[in-house]
């Protein structure tokens, strides 16, 4: 075995573990992302609304939530740099130079939407840090850990760039029947133009790690996955119930159960196939649908009868 070969100078400083073809791949998806897919400047959308009020009030709680979302990245950044000590040089590329302006002007766009439309402007957390994130940090001083800390970070880019697209193809639709085609050609159709590039970063990189690390750090991903599950920008009890409220108004949660373990197993088909493809029978990580019944039935909750009848 020459010196080049050896696993010690395989895992160099930035990138450790990493095959050089799957490291290879994701440079070339981000460059061609930086590319193709520039942030949509503010200015270029056309804000130009038939019925604001009825807009409001179909979809007002989902661009509401998605703009928060959306402009909490500023937050999600800071999160990654303590959750990640030492990453690989791509995935900083990515997610600071790339991910970051892209999701921002996301969410100036929809916040600008929402204004125009007559609903509160977006009141995004950007700097609290929680505990969780400062303790993993400190952790993936250990090469193996930090492993299993990006390993969530796939895990969960995953899951919420899928959830984004449902939720922007959705919205897509619903706005064209309202008859709102500018908001819709304009402001939601390039947003979700530029998901689907952010999922499939994230799914390169969870298979390349998924294929390196040990038995044991697939154990605790999957333990730590199960504990951890949460719908995309929800932090609290007022968030998860807001989320279930976004499914509401998305029609998710109008057709019954079928309807959301539909939206689950879309969700979830990623880790499903790659972490529990040993549980024969199984149609969506459990945590998944849990979660999202959890925030539908706080929504309903919140909002009253009304709700729960519709």
């Amino acid at each position: 075995m020459t010196p080049e070969r050896t696993p010690a100078a395989r895992r160099s400083r930035r990138g450790r573990r990493r095959p050089f073809s799957v490291e290879r791949r994701l440079t070339e998806h981000v460059d061609k992302l930086a590319e193709e897919h520039p942030p949509i400047p503010v200015d270029s959308a056309d804000y130009s609304m038939v019925r604001p009020r009825l807009l409001a009030e179909q979809f007002g709680p989902v661009v509401t939530y998605m703009s928060r979302v959306e402009l909490e990245v500023e937050r999600n950044v800071l999160e990654l740099n303590l959750l990640l000590p030492d990453p690989p040089a791509v995935d900083k590329h990515f997610y600071a130079d790339v991910w970051l302006p892209q999701e921002t002007h996301h969410g100036l766009l929809l916040d600008r939407l929402q204004s125009l439309a007559g609903l509160p402007q977006a009141t995004p957390d950007l700097t609290h840090v929680s505990f969780d994130f400062r303790l993993l940090g400190q952790l993936g001083r250990w090469n193996a850990i930090q492993d299993v800390s990006r390993m969530l970070y796939y895990l969960t880019g995953v899951a919420t760039e899928q959830s984004a697209i449902l939720a922007y193809n959705k919205l897509h639709h619903g706005l064209l029947e309202l008859g709102e085609k500018a908001v819709a050609s304009t402001i939601i159709a390039p947003i979700r133009r530029q998901e689907p590039g952010h999922f499939a970063y994230y799914k390169i990189a969870a298979q390349g790690l998924w294929s390196e690390i040990a038995p044991w750090q697939k154990w605790l991903v999957r333990t730590l996955r199960r504990y951890t599950f949460e719908p995309v920008g929800a932090y609290t009890k007022k968030q998860w119930a807001q989320f279930g409220d976004v499914m509401h108004h998305l029609g998710i949660t109008t057709g019954g159960e079928e309807e959301l373990l539909r939206y689950a197993q879309q969700i979830g088909r990623f880790e499903l196939e790659l972490m529990w493809a040993h549980r024969q029978g199984l149609r969506v990580p459990t945590y998944v649908l849990d979660s999202l019944r959890s925030a539908a039935r706080l929504a309903a909750a919140a909002a009253g009868p009304e709700m729960r009848r519709a």
